[in-house]
């Protein structure tokens, strides 16, 4: 005899769950059908009659079970991903409204961009993804791609080596400044004499189509295998306008900062080249999920850096990855984060989501404006700045992670996510109550006072939630320390449809002083 599928029997309705039901519940909890891990998915729930049994269910589930039961269970980094766009959403059109900055003028095909192109998108570490506006167009990833360039040249040669010839301060520089550190070198990997060196280390000696190709590969397995392109007029013009990035190369050389053999101008090509690359928002927001995630893309699973060199990389996007705002945006928005020219910048949010967002329109710092403004809304609406766990530190906003309680053994032997069951009961929310039921909670479960859920969603009149609870065994006869039954809850508040269908499964009342109707 087979086992009981606990997510079959959360979300079955007389024995079948209902195909359109499942396709919802994957949209909602930000699973596309373009994702890797779930293609086959739903392609057989497309195929798959309109209400799947036991059986159905199991063969389709089969296709990706431990994505389907995260999604069933709400077993994923951010559990109320539709709340949680919803606010994204909100924040994203007060900062539509936001029309100041200019265009980045010293590269001319930067200047020809719409400047009232705006978009964001987010992904999680389990590759749930949410995009709004423009998110589909292509734009250059200019200084974005130094992160990727970091890591590339810590998998190459190390830490030790790269930082030999790389430092890890604060330069308290613009970008772009004809300075180096006390040692000769650049000062960081997130400004433009630290890519150009950070480049010089990748592939040193290849040929230099193929180390480009090298690095594209890199950036689609971040991307999890969304296109990466590359745009050749971006790339001359660069070129065309390049006198301050040549100027620091050959500054570089004269103070023998580069490794020997290293020819110059091959190095400069290729850091023009790697700003010239292309990707769309959406695939940005996958890229800065691979570095929350560890160096793992999220939606395929690759391994694409060391955890180790992410960490490396992050802490250098926190102190230097925002130009000359890098101090003030790690002190009011605590996000590591990187920004570029063609008004990209990509958040960071290590252990739970990647977040792009493009706007390029900038301000006098070469930061985007809508984008820093976005910044500033997602961390007073979420719990999201590097520090914001610290104990003792209470205010209003809101904490989209996974709540610890979905972490920690049999939910049933846990007292708050009881009272999250309870609750979910008392304001009629199904489809959480289902979640936690495909964990293995027990529907009987109480609180301190003997209070079920039963008795909470007859007190409230939640006669879908009733009907649930029926349907899986709930005790209607349990009495609370008062000695109330559901029933007597339901006769108190009135509740003619609840007293009706409590009465029809044979629910008793124990409060002969309860109201009758």
């Amino acid at each position: 005899m087979t086992s009981e599928d606990p997510c079959f029997t959360a979300y079955a309705t007389d024995g079948h769950i209902q195909c359109k039901d499942l396709i919802d519940l994957l949209k909602r909890s930000g699973i596309h059908a373009d994702d890797p891990r779930a293609r086959n998915l739903f392609r057989s729930l497309k195929s798959a009659p309109a209400a799947l049994d036991r059986e159905a269910f199991a063969a389709i589930k089969a296709q990706s079970t431990l994505l389907i039961e995260q999604v069933m269970t709400g077993n994923l980094a951010i559990a109320d991903f539709d709340a949680f766009t919803t606010e994204l959403e909100t924040i994203f059109e007060q900062t539509m409204a936001n029309e100041q900055g200019k265009l980045a003028n010293y590269i001319p095909q930067l200047e020809r961009v719409d400047p009232a192109k705006y978009a964001m998108a987010v992904c999680t570490v389990d590759g749930q993804r949410f995009a709004l506006g423009d998110a589909d167009d292509y734009f250059c990833v200019q200084s974005c791609s130094k992160p990727i360039t970091y890591c590339l040249a810590l998998d190459e040669l190390g830490e030790e080596t790269v930082h030999n010839y790389v430092g890890r301060e604060p330069s308290g520089k613009t970008f772009n400044e004809l300075t180096l550190n006390n040692r000769g070198l650049p000062h960081n990997p997130m400004i433009n004499a630290g890519a150009i060196m950070c480049g010089a280390l990748i592939k040193p000696g290849a040929e230099a189509s193929d180390r480009f190709d090298f690095v594209i590969d890199k950036w689609k397995e971040c991307a999890g295998g969304l296109h990466v392109g590359f745009n050749n007029a971006v790339y001359l013009s660069e070129k065309q306008t390049a006198d301050r990035n040549f100027a620091l190369g050959y500054f570089m050389r004269e103070k023998k900062a580069f490794p020997p053999d290293c020819n110059l101008l091959d190095i400069l090509e290729f850091y023009f080249q790697c700003c010239s690359i292309e990707v769309t928002t959406k695939a940005m927001a996958i890229i800065a999920a691979t570095l929350a995630n560890g160096g793992n893309c999220p939606v395929t699973g690759a391994q694409v850096f060391r955890p180790d060199h992410i960490k490396h990389c992050l802490s250098l996007m926190s102190s230097c990855g925002m130009y000359d705002f890098s101090g003030e945006f790690a002190f009011s928005i605590g996000i590591p984060a990187k920004s570029g020219v063609s008004g990209g910048i990509m958040l960071v949010v290590p252990n739970l989501m990647g977040i792009a967002v493009w706007s390029p329109r900038l301000d006098e710092l070469g930061n985007s404006v809508r984008g820093v403004d976005f910044c500033r809304r997602l961390v007073n609406r979420f719990r999201l700045h590097t520090f914001d766990s610290m104990t003792g530190l209470e205010d209003d906003r809101l904490d989209p992670r996974r709540p610890v309680t979905l972490n920690t053994g049999n939910p049933g032997n846990n007292m708050q996510t009881t009272v999250n069951f309870l609750w979910a009961a008392c304001q009629g929310d199904l489809l959480e109550m289902r979640k936690l039921v495909a964990r293995g909670l027990d529907v009987n479960t109480a609180d301190y006072d003997g209070r079920r859920a039963v008795h909470l969603a007859a007190s409230e009149g939640r006669s879908e939630c009733l009907r649930f609870l029926i349907s899986h065994g709930a005790d209607l006869d349990a009495t609370d320390r008062w000695g109330h039954t559901a029933l007597d809850d339901a006769r108190r508040g009135d509740h003619a449809a609840i007293i009706a269908l409590l009465t029809e499964h044979g629910a008793k009342s124990n409060n002969h002083s309860a109201k009758h109707t």
